[in-house]
């Protein structure tokens, strides 16, 4: 719930006899969040307990002083706009800082992230400010932990199926061939009268071949042996090849021939590549798809646009959704962004940005 009082602040002499002042007072002295009431001039007239435990300064210091005084340096400018233009439209209330925390500077010099939402009142003695501040420090950490577990975990996933996929090419492919090799040495080297048993080579032959190729698409599935021995730009090149050859689907990729990229992002850019052009396939009935990967010394970007049957953000998306969801996922861990573009009957266009941690990343 949020308050624009106008009445007298938490520490501050109530008039005499203002039961409605003492009692005000006591509401805003209990509230679990802090709460501090500024005027027209963003000077604070009401800071209660709460606030005091969260800044660190006793309300006496804070009476009169300037709401920025309650925040790092570099938000000052930006504050103020944000509460004049707040001040403007006449809304009642509303979240601070959109989708994002904002910081707080506490007595010790020490920053903090908070949520805080913003309420006006007009009064007869001007338009009051009353926001509203929880410390979610320890929220964000643990936010920051577990995504780095979930980066973490991803990481070994992938060394696995790497492990996995490399067996299974050199190993099991390997003996698979070899054994098929013995079957024809056999087959043509029976005695004559012996067609029921090359009959039978032939058959077991035919399921060689299919163990073989079963073998090596579940290996590549896993993790393209080509990612790890050739690089980025080739891995996405046999994906997009891959996708022609299976849906018929036209697919044009835009790509810097020499580009390479560390780990974790060359896995992250080939992962999301795959799982854009698998819901394409499933879902676009599309004609034709456009895969797009340009990089900079801060951002790796990938665009993947098709002219398929689109879809209406606003509406239930079912199925569709759950592969969004695992777009959402990929770039989530490594702190990217991602935004889906689609109309009905106008195609779907999907932009990942991923931030490079350091400048090495790519070369």
């Amino acid at each position: 719930m949020l308050f624009s009082p106008p009445g007298p602040a938490s520490g501050a002499a109530a008039p005499p006899g203002s039961q409605d002042g003492a009692l005000l007072a006591s509401l805003l002295d209990s509230a679990m969040d802090a709460i501090i009431t500024v005027d027209e001039g963003q000077r604070i007239i009401q800071y209660n307990q709460a606030a005091e435990r969260v800044f660190g300064w006793p309300t006496a210091q804070m009476l009169g002083q300037p709401l920025a005084r309650l925040m790092p340096g570099r938000f000052h400018a930006a504050h103020g706009a944000h509460v004049k233009r707040f001040g403007a439209t006449g809304v009642t209330s509303r979240r601070m800082g959109g989708s994002s925390v904002v910081y707080g500077l506490r007595a010790n010099g020490e920053e903090f992230q908070m949520d805080a939402s913003i309420s006006q009142l007009d009064t007869g003695g001007g338009k009051l400010f009353t926001v509203i501040l929880r410390d979610v420090t320890e929220r964000v950490r643990a936010q920051e932990e577990l995504s780095a577990f979930a980066a973490e975990a991803n990481t070994i996933r992938e060394a696995e199926k790497r492990r996995i996929a490399r067996e299974l090419h050199d190993e099991l492919a390997q003996l698979l061939t070899a054994l098929k090799m013995d079957a024809i040495w056999v087959r043509d080297s029976l005695p004559e009268g012996g067609q029921a048993v090359a009959a039978k080579l032939g058959d077991m032959l035919a399921m060689l071949d299919t163990a073989v190729a079963a073998t090596r698409r579940i290996a590549a599935d896993l993790r393209p042996l080509l990612l790890d021995d050739l690089g980025l730009i080739p891995a996405v090149e046999w994906l997009v090849h891959n996708f022609t050859q299976r849906t018929g689907v036209a697919c044009a990729l835009l790509a810097d021939e020499g580009l390479e990229l560390h780990e974790p992002y060359a896995t992250a850019v080939f992962r999301i590549v795959q799982e854009s052009l698998a819901n394409v396939a499933k879902h676009a009935q599309a004609s034709q798809v456009e895969v797009q990967i340009e990089c900079t010394p801060a951002a790796v970007t990938m665009r993947v646009a098709d002219n398929g049957r689109g879809f209406s953000p606003a509406a239930p998306r079912k199925h569709r959704s759950l592969g969004l969801m695992g777009l959402r996922e990929r770039a989530h861990l490594l702190k990217g962004s991602i935004d889906v573009d689609s109309q009905l009957g106008k195609g779907t266009r999907v932009v990942v940005r991923i931030p490079m941690a350091d400048a090495g990343a790519a070369t």
